[in-house]
């Protein structure tokens, strides 16, 4: 783990990006972009001064020793940092991997009648995920949830498997050329298992909601069983409940919960990530939304806009079973990253703002709000079910510094 307290932010920064220039330049800056721009590069550097600046508003915030109680005892010297997956050194790869495959081996806490496909403790993670899709996703509850959710994660893989190093994420804009080539899907044995096998498309992904028109997707060059890396002998375990399939097609179990093993699929796509998840994209959500239901649904994609969000962007981009179905996608390993920066895309814009943003809120508790149900509040009561953590309040997950959090993004 990074030791905040001594290390400058400047190098904390030149560790994160490996570009020290552009890296001491981004931090140097105190001017907030306006307006995100469309030269990729120049996008990438506006989101590195975010980062930047946010980083700062946490660190003040945390150096803030009057207030230590209130943050359940997040100091700097129990800091944790989360950083992007092209840092961390082939060793480091090797501890994380290791950690979620320790997962894999442990068995379920979660009671056979209820979800009688889950085998592992890492199972215990997909079923709470499928249990809770709807209530979850398009809520008030879905940033603050998922936060909760990726932290329960980390502290399964720290307390039961040992893990010590930093919590990851994968930095969307910077694979967008060629996810095969990324380190996170290279197939290599630091990354989470490359493409799947190649298998022949039958047409586009088409995604519908409603009366809404039907967004197209393109499929990419794989579709079949992962075939290298660490996870080419996992077993997804539960599912299909509403798999996105080539041709407009759905898969879906009778039972979702119900053991169903078979490989993991991928079918990588750069032009899903370079159309929905580049760095312009992700700038222009931080800097274009000044309120949490736009930041948040823009972020999910808004229904009837034709543009699935960097959220579905990561997503789809992976394709395949189960990246392709909103219920059952934690079951591919690369989940764990990609929320990872959807969180810190969220920490970003609440950090460039945190009198008016660190408790912002909108939204009820079920998708789009149907059926009809109470709005969110600070109040609403948060549980992951049997893959760990207490039942707890939504203000007590709106700041990564404070409740059971204590952590900050590089």
């Amino acid at each position: 783990m990074v030791a905040v307290s001594i290390l400058t932010l400047g190098a904390l920064f030149a560790q994160a990006w490996a570009m020290p220039a552009a890296a001491e330049s981004a931090v140097g800056s105190a001017a907030t972009p306006t307006a995100a721009s469309t030269s990729l590069p120049v996008a990438e550097f506006q989101l590195n001064n975010l980062a930047g600046l946010a980083y700062n508003a946490s660190l003040q915030n945390v150096s803030n020793g009057s207030d230590i109680e209130k943050r359940g005892g997040c100091s700097l010297r129990s800091l944790r940092i989360r950083r992007d997956w092209r840092t961390f050194s082939s060793n480091q790869k090797k501890s994380y991997i290791k950690s979620i495959l320790c997962l894999q081996e442990l068995p379920s806490l979660t009671p056979f009648d209820k979800a009688p496909g889950a085998r592992s403790r890492y199972d215990d993670f997909v079923a709470t995920h499928i249990n809770q899709t709807m209530g979850i996703h398009y809520t008030g509850t879905f940033l603050a949830w998922h936060r909760y959710y990726i932290w329960n994660f980390e502290e399964a893989m720290r307390k039961e498997c040992g893990y010590t190093g930093d919590y990851p994420y994968w930095n969307w804009g910077a694979d967008a050329a060629k996810l095969e080539k990324s380190q996170v899907f290279d197939g290599s044995d630091t990354s989470m298992s490359g493409n799947g096998a190649y298998t022949e498309s039958v047409g586009d992904i088409e995604l519908s909601l409603a009366n809404y028109p039907v967004i197209h997707l393109p499929t990419g060059n794989g579709g079949g069983c992962v075939t290298s890396g660490p996870f080419k002998n996992y077993s997804v375990n539960m599912g299909p409940a509403a798999l996105m399939l080539p041709g407009g097609e759905t898969g879906s179990n009778a039972n979702p919960l119900a053991y169903n093993p078979r490989c993991l699929k991928r079918d990588l796509s750069s032009k899903i990530v370079q159309d929905y998840a580049n760095f312009t994209a992700i700038v222009d959500l931080i800097l274009r939304h000044d309120n949490i239901y736009e930041f948040q649904m823009n972020m999910q994609g808004v229904p009837g806009s034709g543009n699935i969000g960097v959220h579905g962007g990561g997503h789809y981009s992976m394709g395949g079973d189960p990246s392709r179905d909103v219920f059952v996608s934690p079951g591919d390993p690369a989940f764990w990253l990609h929320h990872g920066m959807i969180d810190r895309t969220w920490w970003i814009w609440q950090n460039l703002n945190l009198h008016n943003r660190l408790n912002a809120i909108s939204g009820t508790g079920t998708f789009l709000n149907g059926p009809p149900s109470p709005n969110t509040t600070l109040e609403t009561l948060i549980d992951i079910g049997y893959a760990g953590g207490e039942t707890i309040a939504m203000r007590d997950l709106m700041s990564t510094v404070s409740g059971p959090f204590c952590y900050i993004y590089l």
